[in-house]
């Protein structure tokens, strides 16, 4: 049996249709990542971090492999920089550590 046969010669093999739920849809906030990683794999968690709280939740966890890693770092430098062009520098702030008064004061 031919591997093609249900293909239609008109549609790119590269192109992937892919499936949006409403509940990924409506995405999760988080305001803090942190990146682990093995020989095999990178692991991201996002977090949720509310202002005063000791208990931090993981509202989602990502595991990549390394390759795949590169190329989301890549594409995220990318829309930052498109971003920055478009409205201006993103400002860095003091690096955010845990347990310590992150309060920013103006």
């Amino acid at each position: 049996m031919d591997n093609n046969q249900n293909q239609d010669p008109n549609q790119d093999p590269n192109n992937i249709n892919i499936n949006l739920n409403e509940m990924v849809a409506q995405g999760a906030y988080c305001n803090l990542a942190l990146v682990n990683h093995s020989p095999s794999e990178f692991v991201v968690d996002f977090i949720q971090l509310m202002p005063g709280v000791q208990q931090a939740n993981v509202r989602s966890r990502i595991i990549l492999a390394p390759l795949h890693a590169k190329r989301v770092m890549a594409a995220l430098q990318q829309n930052i920089t498109n971003y920055e062009q478009q409205f201006g520098e993103i400002k860095e702030m003091e690096p955010f550590v845990l347990g310590q008064n992150n309060n920013v004061q103006a």
